[in-house]
């Protein structure tokens, strides 16, 4: 995959995992029942909202205006941290905050844990599991002191964890100190509210959105998705009954297939393995097996066969034992070269798999198309074992610029027939958007080898066809989309329209410009940050992730003037949503570009590299603001060269003071250049749809020259 991303890709592996740490011992406290922090705990601006249920704008602005909010005693200049006590205690003196709700305080103790937070997850994950399996024996412990708890719950925790993980797991030797009880009766408390998995998946999750760039994770709805194509690996049409990951990362796409009697999970990080091993027997009855170990240089499951794999391996590795395992046995379709990790990674699914059962892998793009795997695809297709190639669209899944792949691979059965095509499909195609046009497809082609050819977006092309000298596998090769513009009908359809924005956009054109009748003074200028601290507006920066189902709007969305194309990268809080008013700024590039949100563009949310402004519209109207933000000086005094791209600093963009209704004035001119523009912009991409159409219709005979 070096074509496309050139620095090494781990999916799953933190950058430099944690060692676990044995907090010191000191005097047993006496029992309590609710929650209390263990250590001096720290809290971002962004954790301060949380507690106080406010936007974290709402948390900069007291820091501006009230002298006696809490000075930070961490973190940077740019990102600081406060004392949790002290928040506490202003939040209550402003009548902020009645009481730290139950879940912010486990968090709490779980980020300021000694020894950090996963190991801090470990134990808080070994008592919630407990309290699951045993909720009677575990009352009956938590009822004494401290000291009696840590010293009788350690045997129940291995027999739990014996009977859940197996003999030999790592989470045996998770210490469990008279200091960490405070935690594990705060987490019991958790699960009484939420439940011991929820509370879990909570706590987890937390973790995960405060430590985002050690992990990269498999989107929840991506991983369903893999987990429904590998649904009907089980002959008799029931769901596979055991399931491996040998790249588990947190266990997400295990955790997405139910009815599993058997789940193993194999990671090189052994934090990973360990919060995977507890999110899993928190999650279900079936039995887990995790492992702690490279799976390539060390399979902790050799010779185990299972009905299904799912997998979502590391990209673009060079040092994943080449020379090792020059002579492995698991290499039956060929050695893979030292730049073809991936192909490692899917003879060892197969390896895996019993006759018959289904492996889904993620796949960087370049594995479908690059000169040093020829062979092995060839080999994949001669044999029958490669199934289907499913292209996603871009944002899928972490590297969210790349449109990776999904295989389906299936285990042949010795002596039987290999099909003679290969199911493609191109989910950027309007035809098979959605997991659900993806899933009919595979299950039509899994039970009669065929399917309903879709122009552009799902075709079954034919095995011989493929085994040419690039065996190239890439959906959009062997795809071609369908004409630009249809048939004669739609391209007569698509003329009229563009007639009739012409016509629009020679009424909307700007009368000819002329200087004002008298010099007068130029106003006072201010900037947007200035704006934001006197609360005329608030200033959001957009990630494109949160809960929920909403669409994102996208840099590019913004540049193009379209409604909303991406796709919502999960996260544990509700997203900020656009609304109709408020004014979308992208950061990064030289253009510049201010966009006010209308109807066709409420309800999304703003993705990574835009800021939102929600002006107040009784200091500010909103076409006035982006109309003086997109012009060329102030963008050019507010930007930043750095060697690859220019960022905009939009705090500093500036714009006059002046009354509202003086406001109203330039923002009604700068509305109708807006929708000047934007017919303009129609008109371009109406005239490009209609001349291509022409050509491919001229081309391939669908209309005649006169």
């Amino acid at each position: 995959m070096s074509e496309e991303i050139g620095a090494p890709h781990a999916p799953h592996a933190p950058h430099a995992p944690q060692a676990p740490h044995t907090p010191t011992p000191h005097t047993p406290a006496p029992a309590v029942t609710t929650p209390a922090v263990t250590a001096p705990a720290e809290v971002t601006a962004a954790e301060v909202a949380r507690l106080a249920g406010v936007g974290r704008a709402a948390v900069s602005n007291w820091r501006r205006r009230h002298a006696d909010f809490p000075k930070p005693v961490g973190g940077t200049e740019t990102s600081p941290s406060f004392a949790l006590p002290e928040v506490e205690r202003w939040l209550r003196a402003q009548g902020k905050l009645a009481e730290v709700p139950l879940r912010e305080r486990v968090w709490q103790q779980i980020a300021a844990h000694p020894g950090g937070s996963v190991a801090a997850l470990v134990k808080a994950g070994g008592a919630l599991l407990v309290v699951r399996e045993r909720p009677a024996e575990w009352l009956k412990l938590a009822a004494g002191p401290d000291g009696d708890l840590a010293e009788q719950l350690r045997p129940v925790l291995d027999e739990v964890l014996r009977a859940r993980l197996g003999p030999g797991h790592a989470l045996t030797e998770v210490p469990l100190p008279v200091a960490a009880v405070p935690l594990l009766r705060a987490a019991a408390e958790l699960a009484a509210e939420l439940g011991a998995h929820q509370a879990f998946e909570f706590l987890l999750g937390r973790h995960l959105d405060a430590n985002p760039r050690q992990y990269t994770l498999t989107p929840d709805g991506l991983a369903s998705l893999m987990a429904a194509l590998v649904a009907p690996a089980d002959q008799a049409g029931q769901a596979p009954r055991t399931v491996l990951d040998p790249a588990c990362g947190t266990g997400t796409l295990l955790r997405a297939l139910p009815g599993a009697t058997a789940l193993y999970a194999q990671d090189s990080s052994p934090e990973l393995a360990a919060l995977t091993a507890l999110r899993l027997a928190l999650g279900g009855p079936a039995p887990v097996r995790a492992a702690a170990a490279d799976s390539l240089r060390a399979d902790a499951f050799a010779g185990a066969a299972v009905d299904a794999v799912l997998c979502h391996p590391p990209f673009n590795e060079r040092n994943w034992g080449h020379e090792e395992l020059a002579y492995d046995p698991r290499w039956e379709y060929g050695f893979p070269a030292r730049t073809e990790s991936e192909l490692a990674w899917v003879q060892h699914c197969l390896a895996h798999l019993r006759e018959g059962g289904t492996a889904v892998l993620l796949m960087p793009p370049a594995v479908a198309a690059r000169r040093s795997g020829r062979r092995i695809r060839a080999d994949l297709l001669r044999r029958g074992a490669l199934r289907a190639v499913v292209a996603l669209p871009a944002g899928a899944a972490p590297p969210y610029g790349i449109p990776l792949h999904l295989w389906v691979l299936r285990r042949p059965a010795p002596y039987a027939a290999p099909p003679t095509g290969l199911l493609l499909i191109d989910t950027a195609a309007a035809a098979a958007a959605g997991n659900g046009a993806v899933e009919a497809a595979w299950a039509a082609y899994d039970a009669s080898g065929t399917v309903e050819e879709v122009p552009g977006a799902t075709r079954v092309v034919p095995v011989v066809e493929l085994l040419d000298d690039d065996v190239d596998l890439t959906p959009a090769r062997h795809l071609p989309p369908p004409a630009a513009g249809g048939g004669p009908a739609e391209l007569t359809a698509v003329r009229d329209r563009l007639a009739e924005t012409l016509g629009r956009a020679a009424r909307l054109t700007p009368p000819p410009a002329a200087p004002p009748a008298r010099a007068a003074a130029r106003p006072p200028l201010t900037t947007i940050g200035e704006l934001a601290r006197a609360g005329a507006l608030e200033l959001h920066t957009g990630t494109g992730s949160g809960s929920g189902g909403a669409p994102v709007l996208t840099e590019q969305d913004v540049y193009a003037g379209t409604g909303p194309t991406g796709t919502l990268t999960a996260g544990p809080e509700a997203p900020l949503l656009t609304a109709p008013g408020d004014v979308l700024v992208p950061v990064v590039g030289a253009a510049s570009v201010a966009r006010v949100v209308d109807a066709d563009t409420a309800g999304a949310v703003p993705g990574r590299g835009l800021v939102l402004l929600r002006p107040d519209p009784a200091a500010l109207d909103p076409w006035f603001l982006a109309g003086f933000l997109r012009g060329t000086a102030g963008t050019r005094r507010a930007s930043s060269h750095a060697s690859t791209a220019t960022r905009l600093d939009v705090r500093r963009l500036r714009l006059p003071r002046q009354p509202l209704a003086e406001q109203r004035g330039y923002g009604a001119r700068f509305r109708a250049l807006a929708e000047f523009e934007d017919a303009l912009r129609l008109a371009g991409r109406l005239g490009e749809q209609l001349v291509q159409g022409l050509y491919d219709g001229l081309s391939d005979g669908t209309v005649a020259p006169d």
